[in-house]
């Protein structure tokens, strides 16, 4: 090969590498032109799961809060998701804490120090979140300046984050605009169907008696049910929640299941109506319950006991040797099993 040649290869040789070269760099510029949008659209993804991974957790405790406190269960878990960062924040992790709720002067519990708008701020630290759902259905339903929320409809989830926003829950002037946002693209208005009235109508019998907003158990959310009705579980059984209007007919009608069941499975008698918050099971009590026993609070008797745990009525009766009719007292000792 003479040196003519020579040049000439390794002149074509550096044209290639240079074209190569050129390629190479546009190649790269392109892949670095869409990495942003990749890591976006990561993240979001990414949030979009720990949301809906967030209400599949919490959903039903955020209903079981509703039905004592009133407070609109998509109020509840927009907040959780907005203040918790959807279980993800410093202070949902290490301090169960969901709702950003600080230590004021009446905290006695547990603290947990973090910077938020001033440095080395005291916020409240839970056993559980389910702990923390509950201190803050108690923080805006006993604080003086919440107090005109709880006149809203339980169904008017804008009034409730506008009205939260007006009443100083947080600083930041969209607070109301991200919780309304949650509520509309989560879909979260749908926990709040259910028309609750959970107190005892005056003039009922024991048998037409519903529970007492006082009781303090967990009902755990199942299934959505036909016309999106939430259906629950109590001690393993099935059960509904009364809306206003609801008879044993429509009821019957929308779960397949006869008018002579649902009276039998819940102890009713027959021509007793339904009432706006009773707990109607959808299948037959138990023989036992889940917890071994069960204290009479005031104004209790052994059928909202029996309703309460998921306990057929005549085996409360019994195992605690008691005759039908029988008034329980305050403070009483009732077996569940």
């Amino acid at each position: 090969m003479n040196n003519y040649e020579l040049r000439i290869t390794n002149y074509e040789f550096k044209r290639i590498l240079s074209r190569f070269q050129i390629l190479s760099y546009l190649f790269t510029c392109f892949c670095m032109s869409l990495i942003p949008g990749q890591i976006i659209f990561a993240q979001n993804s990414g949030y979009e799961e720990a949301v809906k991974a967030y209400i599949q957790s919490y959903q039903a405790i955020a209903v079981k809060e509703m039905m004592e406190y009133h407070i609109p269960a998509s109020i509840t878990l927009a907040q959780g998701i907005y203040e918790s960062e959807a279980g993800r924040s410093r202070l949902s992790t290490e301090a169960n804490n969901h709702f950003g709720i600080k230590c004021h002067k009446d905290w006695t519990g547990k603290t947990f120090i973090q910077d938020d708008e001033e440095k080395n701020e005291c916020f409240r630290k839970y056993a559980t979140p389910e702990d923390s759902f509950r201190d803050h259905s108690i923080y805006l339903s006993q604080h003086e300046r919440y107090k005109s929320l709880f006149n809203l409809d339980i169904k008017d989830y804008k009034g409730w984050a506008k009205g939260l926003k007006a009443c100083g829950y947080a600083t930041n002037p969209k607070y109301a605009d991200h919780l309304i946002k949650a509520i509309e693209d989560y879909q979260l208005f749908q926990y709040d169907v259910v028309d609750f009235s959970i107190t005892n109508n005056a003039g009922t019998s024991a048998d037409d008696s519903i529970m007492s907003k006082e009781q303090n158990v967990k009902y755990d959310f199942f299934a959505e049910g036909p016309g999106k009705r939430m259906v629950y579980l109590n001690n393993g059984l099935q059960f509904i929640i009364c809306r206003k209007n609801d008879n044993m007919k429509n009821v019957s009608n929308a779960f397949k299941v006869t008018e002579r069941k649902i009276r039998k499975f819940n102890d009713m008698k027959r021509g007793a109506p339904l009432v706006t918050g009773q707990m109607i099971y959808l299948e037959p009590k138990k023989r036992k319950g889940s917890i071994p026993q069960h204290i009479v609070r005031r104004g209790e008797t052994l059928y909202t006991i029996s309703q309460l745990f998921g306990v057929e009525l005549n085996q409360l009766y019994k195992i605690n040797n008691l005759k039908v009719g029988h008034p329980l007292k305050q403070g009483q000792k009732i077996l569940l099993r």
